[in-house]
């Protein structure tokens, strides 16, 4: 079955290791990139990447899917996401718009080297 279009894993390639088990690449992260549609989110206590991706992209189907978008996207990205947000910590959220028409568009898969 293929990835969710809007998963991390469809910026993946499927291989098999030496011992013949499929396992998948490292996906390419989108990473921090300056855009006027940006929000600055501060954390309250109890924020979480779910609940805030939830919050941002309500509307989307499976929106707190998307948490690992705005992983990716702080200037340092976010790598464990079970870690907690902190009260008054600014978090970075790409619009939905970047989201549709960059980090998920068809030319950004076709620029992942594989």
């Amino acid at each position: 079955m293929p990835p969710w279009t809007r998963s991390r894993y469809s910026f993946t390639q499927g291989y098999q290791d030496a011992d013949g088990d499929l396992v998948l690449t490292d996906p390419e992260p989108f990473g921090y990139r300056d855009d006027p549609d940006t929000v600055v989110h501060v954390c309250n206590e109890g924020d979480t990447l779910q609940g805030l991706a939830g919050t941002y992209y309500a509307g989307v189907q499976r929106a707190a899917g998307l948490w690992w978008v705005i992983a990716d996207f702080q200037p340092q990205p976010i790598h464990d996401p079970t870690v907690a947000l902190r009260g008054g910590q600014t978090i970075l959220v790409p619009s939905l718009r970047l989201v549709d028409e960059v980090i998920l568009a068809e030319e950004r898969r076709d620029e992942v080297p594989w």
